[in-house]
Formats: C-alpha cells, sequence, structure tokens
C-alpha cells in the first residue's frame, strides 16, 4: 500500500507541473499530458480505495 501512495504522490506531481504549465503558458502538450496524468490518478485513487476497504476489514 506505501508503494500505492508514493505512485499516486508521484503522479499528482506530474499532473501538477503539466497543469500549471497549460495554465501558465497555453503550453497545449502539457495539457495533453496532464489528462493524460488524471487519468492515471483515477485509475490509482480506485486501486487505493480497493486496497484501503480490504486492509480495514
Amino acid at each position: 500500500m506505501k508503494e500505492l501512495v508514493e505512485k499516486i504522490n508521484a503522479e499528482f506531481a506530474a499532473f501538477t507541473a503539466n497543469a500549471a504549465a497549460q495554465v501558465e503558458k497555453g503550453n497545449k502538450a502539457a495539457g495533453t499530458r496532464a489528462r493524460k496524468s488524471a487519468l492515471e490518478l483515477s485509475k490509482l485513487m480506485k486501486e487505493f480505495r480497493k486496497v484501503s476497504v480490504e486492509a480495514s476489514k
């Protein structure tokens, strides 16, 4: 579970950097990368929820 949290943190950092580049500089490629990171984050969050529920049982 610790590895999963580290993956989530790394992906969120990538999302934050790319989203900021898109908003502040109008970088379209960064927007594409930010959307890809957002999709990956949603997958990781679902996995975290699954693991967390199993761990609490």
